[in-house]
């Protein structure tokens, strides 16, 4: 079995809020990026599958799919875009890292499983920061 891993950047906003909490219990527990306005981040994502290798192509998964499927599901949806309001997959969700890579391994797997059922999900890695990142791996 291989991994292979294919990288994609995107820009995209966010609030971390509760519109059930005044101002200042937001601004207790999401500090700064409670504010009103919102503010930005340019995203990296990685994600791997795992699979055998195909001896007549050498490959495990040709990466153009890979690469459509995650375009289509999630940076097409995303990218300079707002989490809170105009993404309806994260609407009614704080849009935390954690979040956001959990409904991303979401959009990504039911795909993946159709069009290339030899492969796994294996992780995706979700970089909000240069010094914050999410992994999640397949349990």
């Amino acid at each position: 079995m291989l991994t292979i891993t294919r990288s994609f950047q995107f820009c995209a906003g966010h609030r971390l809020y509760r519109p059930d909490w005044d101002q200042a219990k937001n601004l207790e527990v999401f500090g700064l990026c409670s504010n009103p306005a919102g503010h930005g981040h340019n995203y990296g994502l990685e994600v791997s599958v795992t699979g055998p290798l195909d001896q007549e192509t050498g490959m495990i998964m040709n990466l153009r799919q890979l690469k459509e499927v995650v375009t289509q599901r999630v940076v097409a949806d995303v990218d300079h875009k707002n989490l809170n309001v105009d993404v309806p997959w994260m609407r009614g969700i704080i849009p935390t890292t954690e979040q956001f890579a959990e409904q991303i391994w979401t959009r990504i797997a039911s795909l993946l499983q159709q069009i290339a059922p030899q492969v796994i999900l294996e992780e995706i890695v979700l970089h909000e920061t240069p010094n914050n990142r999410v992994r999640k791996q397949r349990s």
